[in-house]
């Protein structure tokens, strides 16, 4: 039997023994803060019905596209994973067997995020003591499966284990969120928000757009023209504000802002009611409302965010056969400081904006962003995405960032997944990785001791609550007594079954 050793204390910590121990020293004052989740894309239902989680393949597996995506790239195919074809072909239904094959490639993972999380999750949150692996994946299997049939693994009790404090789903613009009023109904006292996501409404030129306006409407009533789209779309903000959105959230391919006039966004619009628009008109349209989002931010409050530089679903063949968001997104270089130049002239000197970019280019982090983010007072960085949430991706974002933005110019972290049981695991990893790089400041007295306390609270918690205006949200804010915005104990996570 290989034994899994329990994952060591000073895990991505560096191998300067001065530095791993004042890099310590930060993590242990912010490893027990509550876990703040502004963005992700967990399942509003997950937390709604509250019902066990079917086996561990749907758990780990099934949802989380950074697994499947490198299974594939070594040539094991997505039917073989359970993910369905659109043609109706014959996929594997065995999750036994899924589970084999992803236990027979675990060692694909060796050296990456994906590997971190999943270690993480197979020691701490299921306390396995066996290495994954071929031989070991049927008895791995079973001690999970087992284990998610019990109280202290359903969704409400892992949410509470992890002491996640809120936790935000991602949802279309006409979502009637029922599952986020099923939860507020319950009488649970865990904070689960919506966030407004209307891209799909924006891409004119897409098949499905008209499809989509004709959801709209279902909503809000007859929609005619432009004018009626807007009022229609601040109907719906304001639906999700009084749900508890305290966020927007809109993906293009590149954050292009431009302001048109009103005869030609009605012109655009009808040309997509009859099916003409073009993708040129649709760069267009959606830099337009990019400009109109950031406006009704400012009158609403809603916290807008911006997620560009994803090239989405670049091999054609898997999209064909199995759908979209299926690991086939690749990033492309992208440009801010001229596409953002009228958004930011127009509402980026406004302190009623908040506007969290976040960017797929490291290449940007200091020449443009970190330069935009010192500057205006209506822009915070997001943090590491995606294919950069990782050790060294962490690490290039501070680096490249810091001198020229600060740290308090930053949203915090946020875990951006959808495995559930995966959000403690990335939590703790940027926060091990903040304090060495911290510890790094304090090593060459760039900062002392007292000021990266501070500012290692800041990027765990503070800064994440402050960005998306969280304070006092939380139904758990006021229970929480000890005057560090909800740290426990050490020994109160060692009891909730977390890291000792």
């Amino acid at each position: 039997m290989a034994h899994l050793p329990v994952l060591h204390e000073d895990r991505f910590f560096d191998s300067d023994p001065s530095i791993r121990r004042t890099a310590r020293t930060l993590y242990e004052e912010v490893r027990a803060l509550p876990l703040v989740c502004p963005h992700g894309h967990v399942e509003p239902s997950l937390l709604a019905e509250n019902t066990p989680f079917p086996e561990p393949t749907a758990l780990i597996i099934t949802p989380d596209h950074y697994i499947f995506r490198m299974l594939y790239s070594r040539g094991i195919a997505l039917e073989a994973l359970g993910i369905p074809a659109r043609d109706g072909a014959t996929i594997e239904r065995n999750p036994r067997r899924i589970w084999q094959l992803f236990a027979d490639h675990y060692y694909l993972f060796r050296g990456t995020p994906t590997g971190a999380w999943l270690e993480h999750e197979l020691s701490i949150v299921f306390g396995v003591r066996e290495k994954l692996a071929s031989d070991t994946a049927q008895r791995i299997y079973e001690e999970i499966a087992e284990k998610l049939q019990s109280p202290e693994f359903l969704p409400r009790a892992l949410y509470d284990r992890f002491d996640i404090e809120v936790l935000a789903t991602t949802d279309t613009a006409t979502d009637l969120l029922e599952h986020h009023a099923a939860i507020r109904e319950s009488g649970w006292d865990g904070t689960v928000l919506p966030t407004f996501r209307p891209d799909s409404l924006f891409r004119i030129a897409a098949p499905a757009w008209r499809s989509e306006i004709k959801a709209l409407e279902r909503t809000t009533g007859a929609i005619s023209g432009f004018a009626a789209f807007i009022r229609a779309l601040e109907d719906r903000r304001a639906f999700f504000k009084s749900m508890g959105a305290t966020a927007t959230d809109h993906a293009v391919v590149e954050p292009h802002t431009e302001r048109l006039s009103t005869i030609e966004m009605e012109a655009l619009f009808q040309r997509a009611r009859r099916g003409e628009a073009t993708i040129g008109d649709q760069r267009r349209f959606e830099a337009h409302m990019l400009m109109e989002m950031a406006r009704m931010s400012v009158e609403d409050g809603l916290v807008m965010q911006l997620h560009p530089g994803a090239f989405r679903d670049h091999n054609e063949w898997i999209v064909a056969r199995f759908g979209t968001d299926k690991g086939a997104d690749i990033p492309v270089a992208t440009e801010y400081t001229r596409n953002l130049h009228a958004l930011l002239n127009a509402y980026g000197n406004d302190s009623r904006l908040t506007l969290v970019v976040f960017t797929l280019d490291e290449g940007t982090y200091a020449r443009e962003l970190a330069p935009l983010a010192g500057h205006y007072p209506a822009l915070r960085l997001g943090p590491p995405w995606w294919f950069h949430d990782s050790i060294e991706g962490m690490v290039r974002f501070r680096q490249t960032t810091t001198e020229t933005a600060g740290i308090y110019n930053t949203s915090g972290f946020n875990d951006d997944t959808r495995a559930f049981c995966s959000i403690p695991a990335r939590h703790d990893l940027a926060r091990r990785v903040d304090a060495n790089y911290l510890a790094g400041l304090v090593a060459r007295h760039v900062v002392d001791l007292a000021d990266a306390r501070e500012m290692a609270r800041a990027l765990a918690y503070d800064l994440v609550r402050e960005t998306y205006k969280l304070k006092g949200v939380s139904r758990r804010d006021a229970a929480r007594t000890n005057g560090l915005g909800g740290v426990r104990t050490r020994a109160a996570v060692s009891a909730a079954g977390g890291e000792p």
